[in-house]
C-alpha cells in the first residue's frame, strides 16, 4: 500500500556566525535540531502576525456597545441618507458595467 508524501518546500537563510551560533545554542537547549527550531519559531511568529492582523479584539465594554448597535441600530442621519442616494445613483449610472458584475 502506497502512502501519500506531502510536498515540502525549502527555506534557506544566510546569517552572520554569531546569529548561527545563538540559534544552534537555543535549538540545543530546547532539544530540537536547528532546522526544527527555526521552523517552530518562524511558525509561531507567523501565527502571531496573522492573528494580530486578522483578529479584532474588543473590551467587554466595546463588545456590549457593538452588540447594542447591531440589535438597535440608530436611525439614518442626513449624511447617511445622502451617501445612500449617491450610492444608488452610482449603481444606476454604472448598470451594465463591471461595477454590476456578478459571477
Amino acid at each position: 500500500m502506497a502512502t501519500a508524501i506531502a510536498k515540502q518546500d525549502r527555506i534557506g537563510a544566510r546569517v552572520p556566525r554569531e546569529v548561527y551560533e545563538m540559534l544552534c545554542r537555543a535549538a540545543e537547549l530546547s532539544g530540537a535540531t536547528v532546522n526544527q527550531f527555526l521552523v517552530q519559531s518562524a511558525l509561531k511568529e507567523a501565527q502571531a502576525v496573522i492573528e494580530r492582523e486578522e483578529v479584532i479584539r474588543l473590551s467587554p465594554r466595546d463588545w456590549n456597545w457593538l452588540l447594542e448597535l447591531m440589535e438597535n441600530p440608530p436611525k439614518p442621519n442626513p449624511k447617511l441618507k445622502a451617501a445612500m442616494k449617491r450610492y444608488q445613483k452610482a449603481r444606476r449610472d454604472d448598470a451594465g458595467t463591471s461595477f454590476n458584475w456578478k459571477p
